[in-house]
């Protein structure tokens, strides 16, 4: 499971690591970003950038603000105020659909699969460009089943590759935990994304299913296709992750590669307080650090 292709650092960084540090080629960016409820401040992220082509963690204690930053930066709430762009286009105040077209997509860390649709069909809707969802286009059939069939066509090469392939005709309902991750990564992937982003892909999976989960993770990387994740398994995120952003009280705290990050100060008291001789690395889902439902994060 060990990321044996590390990047060395000077290709990812400019000049010296640090929270905000500029990166060689970011495909995100993020200025300024503050989201207030009430007296309480979830997110306050004063500058940040995601690298190309990488595999890059998010990671912090429970309310450190990241699932709500994920929101954020994908349209699914909106700032007090920031701004972030997304290959150099602007995506503040634009709509999580618009944001998902321009192949920024997202799962949830409770999985969105439509339980009362097959298998197949939860594939589809994932899928762009389709002439039938228009009205008018969708009462003449040669107009859009020649788009459908090649849909489907993806559709089916995904979910042989996940493994779910003898589930096809079956309801979503019907699947296990760890399935549903899993659909709900493949269906991401019908819209050929440039950059996917993941809230806590291995809550609540089955460890029979987590190593499928990390080999699918770095087959996107290479694949071409950017990763930040949301995970609280310091272990996974060691042996994973190129790069390591880390959040605490809804401010970005330290950044660097894994081996780095896992014995940073800021870090350690962040997640662990007083027990600073602790290396991160070495603790897999601490119960101080469980995510919680409902929590901020």
């Amino acid at each position: 499971m060990s990321n044996s292709k590390s990047v060395s650092i000077d290709k990812i960084c400019i000049g010296e690591v640090a929270p905000g540090c500029r990166k060689v080629d970011p495909i995100l960016i993020a200025d300024g970003v503050k989201r207030q409820f009430g007296g309480l401040t979830a997110v306050d992220v004063a500058h940040v950038e995601i690298p190309r082509g990488l595999i890059t963690a998010l990671i912090g204690p429970n309310g450190a603000g990241k699932t709500t930053f994920f929101n954020l930066l994908t349209g699914f709430d909106k700032p007090n105020q920031g701004n972030w762009s997304f290959e150099g286009q602007n995506l503040a105040g634009m709509s999580p659909y618009k944001v998902a077209r321009l192949g920024m997509i997202r799962t949830f860390q409770l999985t969105k699969a439509l339980s009362l649709l097959t298998v197949i069909e939860n594939m589809r809707l994932g899928a762009q460009k389709q002439p039938g969802e228009s009205f008018l286009t969708s009462l003449i059939r040669p107009l859009w089943i020649r788009r459908e069939k090649e849909i489907t066509e993806v559709a089916d090469t995904l979910l042989k590759r996940f493994k779910l392939d003898a589930k096809r005709e079956d309801y979503a309902a019907s699947l296990s935990g760890g399935q549903r991750k899993l659909l709900e990564m493949a269906r991401a992937l019908m819209s050929e994304p440039k950059l996917i982003m993941l809230d806590e892909p291995m809550a609540g999976v089955n460890p029979a299913l987590t190593q499928s989960l990390l080999d699918h993770i770095k087959d996107l990387k290479s694949n071409g296709t950017t990763v930040l994740f949301v995970e609280h398994d310091m272990h996974m995120v060691r042996h994973i992750s190129d790069w390591v952003i880390v959040m605490a009280e809804g401010k970005v705290v330290a950044e660097g590669p894994p081996s780095t990050v896992m014995k940073d100060q800021a870090v350690i008291d962040a997640y662990l307080g007083a027990h600073h001789d602790t290396d991160l690395g070495t603790m897999s889902k601490p119960a101080s650090t469980r995510s919680k439902k409902g929590d901020t994060k």
